[in-house]
């Protein structure tokens, strides 16, 4: 402009200034963090009182405890209070009274699916890892599960569907249902809002509960999976995908055959993994005595599109071994049947845990008890005078009636205490 000048933008070669974290697109707000089951707000931030931690020893052994206001820990390592470690932020190492140190971290979730209270066997870290990977466990799907056992594959799905899923679990025994709830609502915070839970067989609940061709992946953890391939059949998508879960070959034969002959699926692909850690000291650098060897077999196969048959196969399949109508009973592949009195005991110490970590105390106080005065005694002694009297002496030891009426002497109370038992280096996937 004549007689004028013009301002020219100033030209730096500093960096532009990045969003805040917060602010970044795609970034959630941490104050949404809360809601979430399982989220970031339980497993950041300091050690609280109804958490559960994982304590190493040196030695490399395991326990697994609830931290408590009022209890402690004690183990052939020595012993500490809860208190001591309330607070202090996670991986903290403790000295104990005896001086030796352990370490203390919250448990992934494969360290509390191996810690967890078990009614029925749990489908181990290493399978769950493959069943939502290779069975393509996706956020958002709809997934169906047969099986649910004390709930560690659960948990698995559940993380993988997220909240915008739907994971629905049907378990034949309601005891057993009754302590996956508890363990799965114990790692999550609460209850999980894409879990549904029924009791009864797949075969009668499913129909019933999902629309025809809606269900992205099912899930067959069970002792005769074949005998749902049909209702299986009818909830997948065209493309969905059936995984079961089988622990022998005569299992796994049965269902292989079978799924080929309804036609409705294609080709199944079976396999089984083994996990071997290592040795590592120093230049000793060579596989570990014991590895997690054989737990199960998984096969997969995907539903076709209806009225859709599978391309002829260039090899005649072999016949099954058993008949099609025939029955099977869990002696059959050699499971052992689970007592009553375990299902009892396991659903008791799930309730004391959830008392636990809701209000942070280990012992809970009991109803008031109160002492009848004794009566007159009843022995009638001979007459006669009296010679001596002896005075009464202090009481030397005072004891108190325990379970089964019997008498037990009065100690310091030990209920906020944790006796702790290793866990099985073994059971680690």
């Amino acid at each position: 402009m004549p007689g004028g000048c013009v301002d020219s933008p100033v030209v730096t070669n500093e960096p532009p200034t990045p969003p805040a974290l917060d602010d970044a697109p795609g970034v959630a707000d941490p104050q949404d963090d809360a809601d979430l089951p399982g989220g970031p707000a339980r497993r950041r931030g300091p050690l609280r009182a109804g958490e559960r931690v994982q304590i190493t020893d040196t030695k490399g052994r395991l326990y697994t405890v609830v931290l408590t206001h009022d209890g402690f820990f004690q183990s052939q390592r020595g012993s500490f209070r809860h208190s001591e470690l309330i607070g202090r932020p996670d991986g903290s190492v403790v000295t104990t009274a005896t001086g030796h140190q352990v370490l203390a971290l919250r448990p992934l979730l494969s360290d509390y699916v191996l810690s967890m209270p078990r009614g029925a066997a749990v489908v181990y870290p290493k399978d769950a890892g493959q069943i939502v990977q290779m069975g393509d466990i996706f956020p958002g799907a709809r997934v169906v599960e047969a099986g649910v056992g004390s709930g560690g594959l659960s948990m698995s799905l559940l993380s993988a569907v997220g909240e915008r899923g739907h994971l629905l679990s049907v378990e034949r025994r309601e005891d057993f249902a009754d302590i996956a709830v508890g363990n799965v609502e114990s790692w999550f915070g609460g209850p999980h809002p894409a879990w549904e839970v029924r009791a009864g067989d797949l075969a009668d609940v499913l129909p019933g509960a999902v629309e025809p061709g809606s269900v992205d992946r099912i899930v067959l953890d069970m002792l005769a999976p074949w005998d749902n391939l049909a209702v299986a059949a009818d909830a997948l998508a065209p493309g969905g995908v059936l995984i079961a879960y089988v622990a022998t070959t005569t299992q796994l034969s049965r269902f292989v055959e079978d799924a080929r002959t309804s036609e409705q699926f294609t080709e199944p692909r079976a396999w089984e993994s083994m996990v071997r850690t290592w040795h590592l000291e120093g230049l000793s650098v060579r596989p570990d005595h014991r590895m997690i060897g054989h737990t199960g077999f998984l096969v997969t196969t995907r539903r076709l599109a209806p009225g859709t048959t599978p391309p002829q196969r260039t090899r005649r399949p072999a016949k099954g071994a058993y008949a099609p109508d025939g029955e099977w009973a869990p002696e059959d592949v050699g499971e052992r049947s689970i007592s009553d009195k375990k299902v009892r005991r396991v659903r008791r110490d799930i309730h004391r845990r959830s008392v636990m970590e809701e209000t942070g105390m280990a012992s809970q106080p009991g109803p008031a008890t109160t002492t009848e005065p004794a009566g007159p005694a009843t022995t009638t002694e001979p007459a006669g005078p009296v010679t001596t009297t002896e005075p009464a002496g202090p009481a030397t030891t005072t004891e108190q009636v325990g379970p089964g009426g019997t008498a037990a002497p009065v100690g310091p109370a030990r209920s906020a205490a944790t006796l702790a038992t290793p866990e099985e280096p073994d059971d680690r996937a």
